[in-house]
């Protein structure tokens, strides 16, 4: 009996829960449509919104528009008006100045001009200040290094050499019977030998150094041998003469060794020594040679340059002189011909070639012996001019600085190494002194030669007086 009912208590809960599953699965539809109309009805409060919103905007960027345009047309009647306006005020400035409009543009540009010259002369002078003291303390600093650990002494030379006699009894048998000793002399040295009323001396005149030191070595062996004919002095002529040549080789090879430069060809060295007997403006031309070969050396070193190629190409930046009377051309051209032909670099050739412009420097080297070049010859004492070139290039100095608008007086000074030009204070103010030296100075650049260089200085003195009573 329990059983029966346990088993109709299962039944009866089976049944209920079947009707409550039934009933749970017919009200779910029915909520999920009920919260998607909810969502359907937010969007389209959503759209609503958004749709009045474009609305002000549209109606707002169309009042910024109509704005706009009645700005643009404001303005487009200020433009002419202004217009307008500009033209009277021309025109009535036309009628003030009596200028029309070009005229007062060109009146305006010339005031511009003039006002950037007076600038530009203002930069020019600071920046030439500037780099002057620049250069000059890079250039005092090289230049005093390379000179202070090279000094050498000089000894001036000119065309004639003169001959100390034992005697002057020794006169007359130089001459000798009707003067054919002299005559011998003189048509086998072609020197002038010179006898006059000097006591015990003979002097001897050529242009040819190494002619003037046959005929010196000559005439003293034929002194000491005592026997003065024509057949003696022809022999002691042609000893002398090999003694030279032996002398010249070794003055050739001692230039070599104290320039510390190696490995020359033996003709090159042959003709470098003949440079002992010829001069340049008083100054020894081999002693010259040498001095430029230790000073481009030691500017090469301080400039990082080819110091052997300077060196090189300075000792022999001179050598046409040996042959300039036998070639015709410019020393340095003829020089620089000759040491290609004897196997000497491109880069030495083009450096001799270069030390007087002959042709334009390419390398370092080549404007280092310039400068050694100009060092050795414009040191004071070096070298010595005739007096009508002294006066004559003074006197063109002068010329060039006269021929400038505003120059009062101009004075050359210093021996020629310094021009002082007086301006008229109303005619050159200090803005355009700067200029004029400029100009001076690459005027007589261009047109003068002259060893060293040449200061150009401009003085400009305002003066004013009163009286007090």
């Amino acid at each position: 009996m329990e059983f029966v009912l346990a088993a109709a208590l299962l039944a009866a809960a089976i049944v209920i829960a079947s009707i409550v599953a039934r009933g749970r699965s017919a009200s779910a539809p029915t909520a999920v449509a009920d919260q998607r109309e909810q969502d359907l009805t937010g969007r389209e409060r959503q759209l609503d919104r958004r749709d009045r919103e474009l609305s002000d905007r549209a109606e707002a960027l169309g009042e910024r528009e109509r704005r706009i345009d009645h700005q643009a047309a404001d303005l487009a009647t200020l433009t002419s008006e202004l217009r307008r306006r500009e033209d009277q005020i021309e025109q009535a400035l036309e009628r003030t100045s009596g200028l029309s409009a070009s005229a007062a543009k060109a009146e305006l540009l010339r005031r511009v001009e003039e006002q950037t010259r007076h600038e530009e002369a203002r930069v020019v002078r600071r920046v030439e200040e500037q780099t002057r003291r620049e250069a000059e303390r890079r250039v005092r600093s090289i230049l005093s290094t390379a000179m202070q650990r090279y000094a050498a002494g000089h000894a001036a030379e000119t065309t004639v050499s003169v001959v100390k006699l034992p005697g002057d009894d020794m006169k007359g048998r130089i001459i000798g019977r009707e003067g054919r000793n002299i005559r011998a002399l003189e048509h086998l040295t072609g020197v002038n030998f010179i006898i006059d009323d000097t006591p015990g001396a003979v002097v001897l005149s050529s242009f040819d150094g190494v002619r003037r030191e046959v005929a010196r070595r000559t005439l003293e062996a034929l002194m000491e041998d005592g026997r003065i004919h024509p057949a003696k002095i022809e022999e002691a002529y042609f000893a002398a003469k090999a003694e030279l040549e032996e002398a010249i080789q070794e003055s050739g090879e001692a230039a070599v060794l104290e320039a510390d430069v190696q490995g020359i060809h033996p003709d090159l060295v042959q003709v470098l020594g003949k440079l002992r007997f010829r001069t340049s403006y008083g100054q020894n031309v081999l002693a010259h040679s040498v001095e430029c070969a230790i000073l481009a050396g030691l500017l090469a070193h301080e400039l990082g340059a080819d110091a052997a190629t300077a060196r090189r190409a300075a000792l022999l930046h001179d050598i046409g002189k040996a042959v300039s009377h036998e070639v015709e051309g410019p020393h340095a051209l003829v020089g620089g011909q000759l040491a290609r032909r004897h196997g000497e670099a491109e880069a030495v050739a083009h450096a001799m070639e270069a030390h007087h412009n002959e042709v334009d420097p390419q390398t370092v080297e080549a404007v280092i012996v310039q400068a050694a070049d100009a060092l050795s010859g414009a040191r004071p004492g070096a070298r010595g001019e005739s007096l009508e070139l002294y006066v004559r290039r003074l006197r063109d100095l002068e010329s060039i600085a006269a021929r400038h608008q505003g120059v009062d007086r101009v004075y050359a000074m210093q021996a020629g190494r310094e021009v002082r030009i007086i301006v008229l204070p109303e005619a050159v103010d200090d803005d355009q002194m700067t200029l004029l030296a400029r100009s001076i100075a690459r005027e007589i650049e261009d047109e003068l030669e002259y060893p060293g260089q040449i200061k150009v200085t401009v003085i400009r003195e305002s003066r004013a007086s009163d009286f007090a009573r």
